[in-house]
């Protein structure tokens, strides 16, 4: 059975939780930019809060519709964004 686009999207974006895992958010910024999905927005504000841009981080968490939980809490947020993901990407199966 071929991807859906959304089953497309999803991959995507369980990549840059890992691009993020690994620091490299600057790559993760080119492929969140270009998703408008909430999960999207929520990552999209970890990008800027690995980049030091809080403002802009803050932006894309309301975005999001999440409480932004502040820079140090960025390693947690980068876990629970793949723990979400995956769970998402396993009931698409």
């Amino acid at each position: 059975m071929p991807n859906t686009g959304r089953e497309m999207r999803d991959d995507r974006l369980i990549e840059v939780v890992e691009l993020l895992a690994r620091g490299a958010w600057q790559e993760a910024h080119g492929i969140v930019q270009q998703d408008k999905s909430p999960e999207a927005a929520w990552l999209h504000g970890i990008v800027h809060t690995l980049e030091g841009d809080i403002e802009n981080a803050r932006h894309w968490y309301r975005e999001a519709n999440r409480t932004f939980p502040g820079a140090e809490a960025v390693q947690g947020e980068i876990a629970t964004a793949r723990e979400v993901l995956m769970a998402k990407d396993r009931h698409v199966e």
